[in-house]
């Protein structure tokens, strides 16, 4: 299996980045706008970006959240390459930053798609960053364009 990694520090507590990570309101100011469902631990929250290929979204299953810590989801909806995969977010404090360790892992091969989601993940955890840290995120539609992908 393969994965995608980012470590990327935040000027704020845990608590807020927590809060970003786990309520419709905090991901549709990184992620993308069109973010809808049920944030908690069992829930499914449904994210969609217009214009990307079908599909245009993913399904996540939260399967933990704990607060200012860490979260858990399953991907159960979106492209194949995604099916069954996990997205982990591990939370912690260094001196005045909250580090998050992002982990997308489960990719059954490192395809060409793969390269462009850890591209995308990189410019989302930047949108996350700025989102805790100045109150404006840049979530999608509004988000870098790194390819024909979006």
């Amino acid at each position: 299996m393969n994965d995608i990694l980012h470590r990327v520090g935040i000027t704020a507590s845990p608590e807020d980045v927590y809060a970003a990570l786990t309520t419709i309101d905090g991901l549709a100011g990184w992620w993308t706008e069109d973010t809808r469902g049920d944030s908690a631990v069992g829930g499914v929250t449904e994210f969609r970006f217009a214009g990307a290929p079908d599909p245009a979204g993913f399904d996540m299953l939260v399967l933990d959240a704990q607060p200012g810590e860490l979260v858990r989801w399953e991907v159960v909806g979106g492209p194949e390459e995604w099916i069954g995969t996990k997205i982990r977010f591990e939370l912690f404090r260094a001196d005045e930053y909250t580090i998050v360790l992002f982990r997308h892992e489960g990719w059954k091969e490192p395809v060409e798609f793969m390269y462009h989601c850890s591209t995308k993940w990189a410019t989302f955890l930047m949108s996350l960053k700025r989102l805790v840290e100045t109150g404006k995120g840049e979530p999608a539609p509004n988000d870098v364009r790194v390819s024909n992908w979006h």
